[in-house]
């Protein structure tokens, strides 16, 4: 080992940048979240504890018409975290056929990301038929990472009766963002509806998002993505396109989140959260932006510098 002043750019380095250091982007069927949810504390106490896990989460089934149930939650958050206010979100209009209607809300970590751009798919457009019940709002995010610095979001919850030409119709979309903002780099997530009935086994060589080469399905057709113990059914799903992004993933990383398991809650008490698992992934490129330095890290860096000053 070097003296201690050539070992300081290193220790720097480490304090700023932790090994394994990694970026989660969690999907999550909030089943109906809105201010009825939000005005339970056993609710939110365990949404938050589900939520703070990530760094970017998607939900879906939000359905918070007077606009107060996400800027709750999203309060809640920054409180768990110390008041830190380091959680922002951005939300779609409501969208739906009818008087049935959700929002697509992203909640993200404002000190290490931001949202670069955002739109809702133009499904009913004279080029090409109406087929999504709720249109996907995609999101293009700055990511701290050299290796993959920005990222595009597609969130999509199919209307279980049409999930495989909703899932199909995405590759759509995916032609869209790609003409529209030239970039490979994009993941498609939330509930798809993408087993259980929904999907017959035959046609899912029809639907181009999983047809087509370059997309990578990291939740498998097997994984059990529902609460209900009587219930064994994927769901919700994590597609991937980009090379950059691909090699960003963290191997094993993409996983339905147990949270009755992981919290200790009866299926009954998970119920009241939802009926749907999160499911989630994880980015690794290194360094994350740099990390705020704990106290106990500043006392070894002031010990390293002060012993720097006396071996000059």
């Amino acid at each position: 080992m070097g003296p201690p002043c050539l070992q300081l750019p290193l220790l720097l380095l480490l304090l700023l940048c932790p090994a394994g250091a990694s970026l989660r982007i969690c999907a999550f069927n909030t089943q109906r979240f809105a201010q009825g949810k939000a005005d339970k504390p056993n609710v939110m106490e365990t949404l938050v504890k589900i939520l703070v896990r990530c760094d970017i989460s998607v939900l879906q089934e939000v359905m918070d018409a007077k606009g107060k149930a996400i800027p709750a939650l999203v309060d809640a958050l920054n409180r768990f975290d110390g008041g830190s206010g380091s959680y922002s979100y951005h939300s779609s209009a409501p969208l739906g056929r009818g008087n049935y209607q959700e929002r697509y809300v992203f909640i993200y970590r404002n000190q290490k990301i931001r949202v670069l751009a955002s739109y809702t798919y133009e499904d009913n457009h004279p080029d090409r038929p109406d087929v999504f019940a709720r249109e996907p709002f995609i999101a293009h995010f700055s990511l701290p990472s050299k290796q993959l610095p920005e990222l595009v979001l597609i969130p999509q919850h199919t209307r279980p009766t049409m999930a495989e030409a909703e899932m199909d119709a995405l590759y759509d979309v995916f032609l869209d963002v790609q003409a529209r903002w030239g970039t490979e780099d994009m993941i498609f997530l939330g509930d798809f509806n993408a087993d259980c009935g929904y999907v017959a086994k035959k046609r899912w060589k029809d639907i181009r998002l999983r047809r087509e080469p370059g997309f990578h399905w990291l939740i498998g057709d097997t994984a059990d993505t529902t609460v209900r113990e009587n219930t064994r059914c994927a769901y919700d799903r994590i597609v991937v396109h980009g090379q950059r992004c691909l090699a960003a993933i963290v191997p094993g990383s993409a996983q339905p989140f147990d949270f009755p398991k992981k919290f200790g809650l009866s299926e009954e008490k998970a119920l009241e959260i939802s009926d749907h698992y999160p499911v989630e992934v994880e980015l690794s490129s290194g360094c994350w932006g740099l990390q705020p330095i704990s106290p106990a890290s500043l006392v070894v860096l002031a010990i390293a510098m002060l012993s720097c000053l006396f071996t000059v």
